[in-house]
């Protein structure tokens, strides 16, 4: 698979065309998303989107996904069972990586190797060493994914796993949802890996079941491996996190930055925008207002989230809290629209960036954490959490 967004697809496509390519490799295995600057943000977003459009017609691309019938990519992708085990996907965006959740070799390229795996559906790589990440126990409650992938960017940093890939092995796996999995695959990129990948398991096999009807092949690390390195992790030992300003690797438990006094709070991305992320949030926010010196933006990462948002009443407990509710866009995460931020301004995000300008201008802050704590801070104006089973910690 192939895949590129509004943003890195017309370059691509002019790549494409500058060569004198008129065809691409497979119509079934070019994925096009619109979701970094649309619904259109501007007269260049635009042009932008037609391009990729007009492209998309001429080349009869089957999975090309514009306003109405979109998501965030990475989101996206897994949902319509565009990916399975085994395959190759590189994408024009760094977060290709999410999809060693489902034990395929994904990875980011640039737009250049966008353009030529469209039209000969090859790409090259020198193969990654690799880490295994072994994970022991399970996590405790109020514990998810993004604080396994942020503990672990601490602990190595943000080059730690540099054009490697991190292989999580172990029989804490089985504990972990495959949100949890998209979630830590997603963030493989911010510790500088080639890619992340799980193993094909039980949870990994329902997941597929009512999305994938094509068969697929499983693999799997040999039994006389060679690994750089293994880094152990108890999940057990795991708490909530933050990743203050500004690096991923800059993570400290939440309770040790409670405290620190926020403007806004975005949930949603290709991180931490699926159904189990909009519950967890719903689950602090039910009942309770957003501090009146927050905004708080919640962004369902897909249509078919959105909708189910709504069928679940959640979307009503976001509205009745005083947040406030985005069709499916990656705008604020990259500083592009729908929540940039003002001089000096703080914001807790579940996304997956957090260097300085990321969302918008250069002296404010941004502080990711997993949903739990994106929606606690929301409620508190301040980095903290909340636990959503008792209203006695406001």
């Amino acid at each position: 698979m192939v895949l590129a967004n509004d943003i890195t697809a017309p370059v691509a496509i002019d790549e494409f065309e500058s060569h004198g390519f008129t065809d691409i490799y497979n119509k079934e295995k070019v994925a096009l998303i619109m979701d970094h600057f649309t619904p259109n943000k501007d007269i260049k977003a635009a042009q932008q989107c037609k391009k990729c459009r007009v492209f998309a017609k001429r080349m009869d691309i089957t999975n090309f996904y514009d306003v109405g019938d979109m998501g965030i990519e990475h989101a996206l992708l897994p949902e319509r069972g565009l990916v399975k085990p085994s395959e190759v996907i590189i994408g024009a965006d760094s977060h290709t990586c999410t999809y060693g959740a489902l034990g395929a070799f994904s990875t980011g390229v640039g737009s250049t190797d966008m353009a030529a795996g469209m039209a000969t559906g090859k790409a090259w790589f020198k193969v990654p060493e690799a880490i295994k990440v072994e994970l022991t126990g399970s996590l405790n409650k109020g514990v998810v994914g993004k604080d396994v992938i942020l503990t672990l960017i601490g602990m190595i940093g943000v080059d730690g796993a540099l054009y490697k890939s991190l292989e999580f092995q172990g029989e804490g796996i089985k504990s972990l949802t495959m949100d949890d999995r998209l979630t830590i695959c997603n963030m493989a990129i911010e510790a500088g890996a080639k890619n992340g990948i799980f193993p094909v398991d039980e949870v990994t096999v329902a997941y597929l079941n009512d999305k994938v009807k094509e068969p697929y092949e499983v693999m799997e690390a040999d039994s006389d491996a060679v690994y750089s390195d293994t880094v152990k992790i108890d999940l057990g030992d795991i708490v909530p996190v933050v990743a203050l300003p500004h690096l991923p690797s800059n993570t400290k438990p939440v309770k040790d930055a409670k405290g620190i006094k926020i403007d806004q709070v975005v949930i949603g991305s290709c991180t931490n925008g699926r159904l189990s992320d909009m519950e967890q949030a719903a689950s602090v926010l039910k009942g309770r207002k957003v501090h009146p010196d927050v905004r708080c933006i919640v962004i369902p990462a897909t249509q078919k989230v959105f909708k189910e948002c709504i069928e679940k009443g959640y979307m009503n407990i976001f509205l009745d809290a005083g947040c406030v509710v985005s069709t499916p866009t990656c705008g604020p995460c990259l500083g592009g629209h729908m929540g940039v931020l003002a001089h000096g301004e703080r914001c807790v995000a579940t996304t997956n960036r957090n260097f300085v300008g990321r969302m918008g201008h250069h002296t404010s802050e941004i502080y990711l954490s997993g949903p739990l704590a994106a929606a606690s801070s929301a409620v508190l104006g301040e980095i903290g959490f909340i636990d959503e089973r008792s209203k006695d910690n406001d």
